[in-house]
């Protein structure tokens, strides 16, 4: 994505379109179940809007980004993901315009503010905007963001004025269809119209793995010739950002490794996202080489966990069991996130 910064005259479109949006509080009347689509014009990209207020806490509205983002909204939806947990940041692809107190924006938004010379006052009065992406910390907006952002508040606008008057309208024709709002370029203008369509496919992103280092694994074959006691191995986002110069903070993985019976925790290792296939895989040889210890089985929990040792594991001679829960890891990790969060109050 082009990181490029909003100007001034994208800025001021962008917080008009959300003052108007807030004054016609569409959420006296929508629920966020309420969802339809946004065509971006720049990419074709749909953006899967979702206004929130009915419940007359949080008032705002989430664009969801492209089948990713659908299916992170429709995970906490049914709730197999907490709104308010960190889990929730973990799958959230969205744009996101809150309307909030004064004490919950940051020096960057007051500059824009102040530029503009605009004011609020009053408790959920001040419009909020960030970006959300999986494994990142919510972030500022780029200059495509802001356009785009624009182009959904506009057309939620005129969906929840429609919407207000045709309570039906948003009931699909055949399952598993979504109202979208999509653009024809005539002349110098945008035409919108309304269309039925069907999310894409989520395309799966193949990962690359190294062949494991044959020699290495027979020499510690040799090295350790007898196995001892189940380990239970996993990854997890970290749930404190990290931020490397000025890039955009980020959450890195933690690698746990946890012997079962006893819950010692044999290792923990931070890695950047892009580095867990690789890291993950050589941390463990490097702890087994290091401890001079093979397990007789291993526990996981997750898919990708299971490929990566696989390989390991089976040259090996160790067993290697996917389980549901992984109970001592989990009390492990949640003891050690529960030390950090005490660190920081």
């Amino acid at each position: 994505m082009n990181n490029k910064s909003p100007s001034i005259q994208e800025w001021r479109e962008l917080y008009e379109a959300a003052i108007e949006f807030k004054k016609i509080e569409c959420w006296n009347w929508m629920w966020d179940s309420d969802i339809f689509g946004v065509q971006n014009p720049v990419n074709g990209e749909i953006g899967y809007c979702c206004v929130m207020g009915r419940a007359r806490e949080h008032f705002a509205l989430a664009v969801y980004l492209g089948t990713e983002g659908l299916e992170g909204y429709l995970k906490t939806q049914s709730g197999k993901i907490n709104p308010y947990s960190m889990d929730a940041l973990y799958v959230q692809k969205c744009l996101v315009v809150s309307f909030e107190d004064r004490e919950s924006l940051q020096k960057e938004d007051f500059q824009v503010i102040k530029r503009l010379g605009l004011k609020f006052r009053g408790p959920n009065s001040w419009p909020l905007f960030r970006s959300y992406r999986p494994g990142y910390f919510p972030w500022y907006l780029a200059s495509e963001e802001v356009k785009y952002l624009t182009i959904a508040l506009h057309q939620t606008i005129d969906v929840s004025l429609r919407f207000k008057n045709n309570p039906k309208m948003f009931i699909p024709p055949v399952k598993n269809r979504y109202l979208v709002r999509v653009s024809r370029k005539e002349k110098n203008t945008l035409e919108w119209r309304d269309q039925w369509l069907e999310p894409s496919l989520l395309e799966e992103t193949e990962t690359i793995m190294k062949p494991v280092d044959v020699n290495r694994l027979e020499k510690i074959k040799r090295m350790i010739p007898q196995h001892q006691g189940i380990w239970e191995i996993d990854f997890s986002y970290f749930p404190r950002a990290v931020r490397e110069k000025k890039g955009r903070p980020y959450y890195p993985y933690v690698i746990f490794c946890v012997e079962h019976y006893s819950y010692f925790i044999l290792d923990s290792h931070l890695v950047k996202p892009a580095e867990l296939i690789s890291d993950f895989r050589e941390q463990f040889l490097k702890l087994v080489e290091g401890i001079k210890l093979l397990p007789q089985e291993i526990l996981v929990k997750r898919k990708k966990a299971f490929e990566l040792l696989w390989p390991i594991t089976s040259r090996l001679g160790i067993k290697l069991k996917s389980v549901k829960k992984l109970i001592a890891l989990e009390h492990a990790q949640t003891g050690m996130f529960k030390l950090l969060t005490e660190r920081e109050i």
